[in-house]
């Protein structure tokens, strides 16, 4: 069992680094005008930032610290999705070419999402 929870950590760690890898090249891609390139910015932070937390996260010294840290990778992994559809609404890129990142946003945040409700639960338990 307890090999199972570093598989889950080892795989989520790569799923996340991925997903930054992914935000960089959107940010790359973006057209060179002001306002793609400010909210390419917040979207450049936002989505390299849950990957970089939940490595945190995997190293915390207790469930506290776990907890706090996973909190802060499901805000970033919130925000980015903001920052993504901000993208897509203002018509800076087409909404169908962010709809694959739109969905892996969404299924990183369900995961931790969950995890954290997990964590609740059995603390209350």
């Amino acid at each position: 069992m307890e090999n199972r929870g570093f598989d889950f950590r080892i795989a989520m760690q790569n799923r996340t680094k991925q997903f930054a890898l992914r935000i960089i090249k959107l940010y790359q891609a973006l057209p060179k005008t002001g306002e793609a390139q400010l909210i390419g910015n917040q979207l450049f932070r936002a989505g390299t930032a849950v990957g970089s937390n939940y490595r945190a996260a995997c190293r915390a010294r207790s469930s506290k610290e776990f907890f706090s840290k996973l909190s802060i990778v499901i805000e970033e992994a919130d925000e980015t999705m903001f920052w993504l559809e901000l993208l897509g609404e203002s018509e800076i890129i087409k909404t169908s070419l962010l709809q694959d990142l739109l969905n892996e946003t969404e299924e990183i945040l369900k995961i931790f999402v969950t995890a954290r409700k997990t964590m609740n639960q059995s603390k209350n338990n």
